[in-house]
């Protein structure tokens, strides 16, 4: 049974209406709830997007919502000190009576890392560090008292209480890259993330991932694979064929294989999913960007998910 999961981007929308997507998802069948990591618009234009910061919408997502589990897509390591994130998500595990997942990635966009004082240094440095950070993390999470020494981060006997409600927090590696990033998922976490890919690319990377977890002496099915999907869902079937018209006059006939994207009416939606479930996918989260389709997202509710759950 594949996972659904709702992918809400805190860009150019207010707080109030951001709080009514978390509640709907917590009430309407969803099992997974998460946002991103920036501090300027993603994809970059100009930066004046109105765009909130990730911990402390976690923070207010864990006592807005009862049920889902929730989590982010993803943290980059480069803007916090692993220890302390470490620290803050396991307080957010108890805020939230166990239901936060961690997401690491090595991050990507420039401009804010410039604009916010943080260095932007070479891919390889930013995997390094995200690995020195999943070391820190992981050992706090596993055992009491964490020292560590790295090119990059340290810690001396760092202890974490009150320990996580969870033993441990899961670790998701959020990216695409097959040399390194599928590496350190198959080497630390416990479920992968790659957005907005097509179904063939999610099949062939995640058949690397199977590659790299068999050199580390691991079960490939200890890791859970997620994806997320743009939605461009009609409320009905006449709202979905006009949407697809839009979008194939924009972008080509078939226009959903550019990307992972679900473009279509709620049948359509329900084929789009089952074919990334068929293809290995444990969780599929629609992400949803302003302004909020809200009776699309009811019919996703209504009709979609209990279609493929």
């Amino acid at each position: 049974m594949v996972q659904i999961g709702l992918h809400a981007g805190q860009q150019d929308i207010s707080s109030d209406e951001l709080r009514k997507l978390w509640r709907f998802a917590d009430e309407h069948g969803f099992d997974f709830l998460s946002c991103w990591d920036h501090f300027y618009e993603a994809p970059p234009k100009d930066g004046m997007s109105d765009t909130y910061e990730a911990v402390a919408l976690l923070g207010a997502m864990s006592v807005e919502t009862q049920n889902v589990r929730l989590g982010t897509h993803v943290f980059c390591m480069n803007y916090r000190n692993p220890a302390l994130l470490a620290k803050s998500i396991a307080t957010i595990d108890h805020l939230s009576h166990g239901r936060i997942e961690l997401g690491l990635g090595a991050g990507w966009h420039s401009e804010e890392h410039t604009a916010f004082g943080y260095e932007f240094p070479s891919v390889k440095e930013r995997l390094d560090r995200l690995e020195e950070g999943i070391q820190i993390i992981q050992g706090m999470y596993q055992g009491d008292g964490m020292s560590f020494s790295g090119n990059y981060y340290s810690v001396a006997d760092v202890k974490l209480h009150p320990r996580p409600i969870q033993n441990p927090i899961p670790i998701v590696v959020g990216g695409r890259g097959e040399k390194r990033t599928l590496r350190l998922a198959a080497r630390y976490a416990d479920g992968w993330n790659v957005p907005y890919i097509h179904l063939e690319e999610f099949e062939r990377l995640s058949g690397v991932l199977d590659m790299w977890c068999e050199k580390e002496d691991r079960d490939p099915t200890s890791v859970e694979r997620s994806i997320n999907l743009h939605m461009h869902m009609g409320a009905t079937e006449a709202d979905g064929e006009r949407i697809e018209k839009e979008r194939a006059a924009l972008f080509g006939s078939r226009p959903e294989q550019r990307g992972g994207t679900i473009i279509g009416g709620p049948q359509r939606a329900i084929e789009r999913i089952q074919h990334f479930a068929e293809a290995g996918a444990e969780r599929v989260s629609i992400a949803i960007r302003p302004p909020i389709d809200w009776d699309a997202l009811q019919a996703f509710a209504e009709v979609v998910i209990p279609a493929v759950k």
